[in-house]
């Protein structure tokens, strides 16, 4: 990492900014994808970001005196294969300024991961990989929110909390978000953390930007519990997520449950290998381009990391969904129907691999 520390001459408080990121590149097989034409193939493509999203950022902090600090964070997804920023956006993931004390936690207001995403993948055995805990549910939990106040505590006997809430800066309509983007949305998080286990409960709220609840993997109410146990060299995860959609259309299914359970377990500072299971059932409803009809999909993951360094490894990763006579679940985390997407035929397998490297500086 590089930083640049910066000495005023008028107070003797000190700042540094620090560079980070990451890059990820690869390449990446799926069969059963959409054609287009009624019928599917096998893909074979170059891709950044399998293991995780590549990012450029950048992190401020200055002290204030008496435990008090004023901090900040700018970051950007980004693709290597062809150099853009996700979204389209400058720093899509992260953009914000707050205060941070030893005493009394952390408020900090702007862009940042919407709360389910910054807490689900410290229980995810493949940590928000492409093939992971986002895939059975479209991406529901790796999104971000504009206009976040948030708020972390500081840890009290090994329990934290965070709070979320996002505006949707709505003149008239206050649930409501611009278009293309959510509108109010909320959550709070309670984490326990010790040497042998860790636990965490989640409550969000993620609306669309009409304001409404109209879809369980796009815009819903969340409850999410998850656990980490650790023995030496095996960590098991394990987690329970409840969604609801209750402004979905009428006829459609508007709630879905959502179970995983994995290990890891690291042979040596080197090498570590995860397999997992994923599991989802959606209620009774039928479905349409958006909305998936009642069935259910389990998933199958095994992964391996090799790092040379601290800073530098090699992955790789296989796996395989099997879909209900309804269901269409990808491997990837995008949308049901329409550009973009890889879901097979409905009650078609998808099986998938990726390998590639990861450096972080």
């Amino acid at each position: 990492m590089a930083t640049l520390l910066v000495a005023s001459p008028f107070a003797q408080a000190q700042s540094s900014v620090v560079l980070y990121g990451r890059l990820d590149a690869g390449l990446q097989y799926i069969n059963h994808v959409p054609t287009g034409s009624g019928g599917t193939a096998n893909s074979w493509s170059a891709e950044g970001g399998d293991w995780g999203t590549s990012m450029l950022g950048f992190k401020g902090t200055e002290d204030l005196g008496g435990g008090l600090h004023a901090i900040f964070t700018l970051e950007t997804g980004l693709q290597v294969q062809n150099g853009t920023t996700s979204g389209g956006l400058l720093f899509s993931r992260r953009a914000f300024a707050g205060l941070k004390s030893d005493e009394w936690g952390t408020l900090q207001a702007g862009r940042n991961l919407f709360i389910d995403s910054d807490g689900v993948w410290e229980f995810d055995p493949m940590v928000q990989q492409a093939f992971s805990s986002a895939s059975l549910v479209r991406g529901r939990n790796w999104q971000q929110t504009s206009n976040n106040v948030e708020y972390h505590s500081p840890v009290f006997g090994g329990f934290d909390v965070q709070g979320q809430y996002a505006l949707g800066n709505q003149p008239g309509a206050f649930n409501n978000g611009a278009v293309g983007q959510f509108g109010r949305s909320d959550g709070i998080m309670l984490t326990y953390h010790s040497t042998l286990f860790d636990v965490r409960g989640i409550y969000d709220e993620l609306r669309d930007s009409n304001g409404q609840f109209a879809n369980i993997f796009t815009s819903s109410r969340e409850f999410f519990a998850g656990a980490n146990v650790h023995f030496d060299s095996v960590k098991i995860q394990g987690a329970y997520t409840h969604y609801s959609a209750p402004d979905t259309p009428a006829g459609l299914a508007d709630s879905a449950n959502y179970y995983w359970l994995g290990a890891t377990y690291t042979f040596n500072p080197t090498w570590a290998v995860t397999a997992a299971g994923f599991y989802v059932i959606v209620g009774d409803g039928g479905g349409d381009a958006l909305h998936d009809p009642s069935g259910h999909a389990s998933m199958y993951t095994l992964s391996t990391t090799y790092n040379f360094t601290k800073r530098t490894f090699l992955y790789g990763t296989i796996a395989y969904v099997d879909n209900s006579r309804q269901a269409d679940f990808s491997l990837l985390a995008n949308p049901r129907e329409g550009t973009g997407s890889t879901s097979p035929l409905q009650g078609e397998s998808q099986t998938g691999a990726y390998v590639g490297i990861m450096h972080q500086f």
